[in-house]
């Protein structure tokens, strides 16, 4: 497991100082499915934008 996730979407209402994401737990999605070629395929469900 990862030690640490770094985001860089700072209007997240996860996204900590030095990028990291602060989310108890990260959901990331396919956009083809079930399989991902590549990291463009892929979407963050995590994301809240922050108020």
């Amino acid at each position: 497991m990862a030690k640490d996730v770094l985001c860089e979407v700072n209007n997240c209402k996860y996204w900590g100082n030095g990028n990291k994401c602060r989310a108890e737990a990260i959901y990331v999605i396919s956009n083809r499915g079930r399989q991902a070629s590549n990291s463009e395929e892929t979407d963050c469900k995590t994301f809240e934008p922050s108020i």
